[in-house]
């Protein structure tokens, strides 16, 4: 087997503690790069801060690529440039896909379980999935930009979208607080009247998205010179060439 390629990851603070499972002896990660979960808030903020970090990661000359722990989060990293570096990405629309394995998975799963909400260690702790924590999560971080009926309104609004919902269904990775976490996601859906499910999900496409092969079937690799689009089929995702803006 050949050793794995130098890299510089750039990843979502989502994906901490599953990552650690996978990088113990990955001394070919040059460089690590973590960025907060809210940038999927903006996505046009997010791909600006991306492409900033892939610019000044390209002055290296000890890495073959510039590998991202994303997926499309929103078409977020949709317009991200290769520079001197091709970047390595996993075919996903978001992170669940990368959790539970595949894009494959997350498809079949979202079929057999519209009503699925998927909750995950990183998810959880950043206080981002239904439940009682997140209202007062929202509560507290709207009160400091909007009028108290404005805050009860955004709330309000969040609460009527998770009734598209009926069930919370903690991935499990094997990471450290994975029981902890499901024991919360359990609460959660005893507060919301949802039924609870827990998923073993499937580390092979994040661990080789680290060790690598980086198969066309599961990963998007962007040659220098082009950047990353969206491709409205099952590949999710594509290189192409820049566009130049009018």
């Amino acid at each position: 087997m050949k050793p794995p390629l130098p890299i510089a990851l750039l990843i979502c603070d989502v994906f901490e503690q599953e990552l650690a499972r996978v990088t113990p002896g990955a001394t070919h990660i040059v460089e690590q790069r973590v960025f907060e979960i809210a940038l999927h808030d903006r996505p046009e903020v997010m791909r600006g801060i991306l492409q900033q970090a892939v610019s000044e990661l390209d002055a290296r000359d000890d890495i073959a690529a510039i590998v991202l722990l994303y997926g499309l989060c929103g078409l977020g990293t949709v317009g991200l440039r290769a520079l001197r570096h091709p970047l390595v990405i996993p075919r996903a629309h978001d992170c669940r896909a990368v959790f539970l394995g595949s894009k494959e998975e997350f498809a079949r799963r979202q079929e057999a379980c519209p009503g699925c909400y998927y909750y995950t260690p990183g998810w959880n702790l950043a206080r981002r999935v239904p439940g009682p924590d997140r209202v007062a999560f929202l509560n507290e971080s709207l009160a400091e930009r909007f009028e108290p009926e404005d805050v009860e309104f955004l709330i309000e609004s969040e609460r009527q979208m998770w009734q598209s919902y009926d069930t919370a269904a903690f991935i499990d990775l094997g990471t450290a607080s994975a029981a902890r976490e499901a024991d919360y996601t359990r609460d959660c859906a005893k507060e919301l009247g949802w039924t609870f499910e827990h998923i073993h999900g499937d580390i092979a496409l994040l661990h080789d998205l680290i060790w690598g092969p980086w198969d066309d079937a599961r990963y998007q690799i962007v040659p220098p010179g082009q950047q990353l689009g969206h491709s409205p089929d099952a590949a999710i995702m594509r290189a192409e060439p820049v566009k130049t803006q009018p």
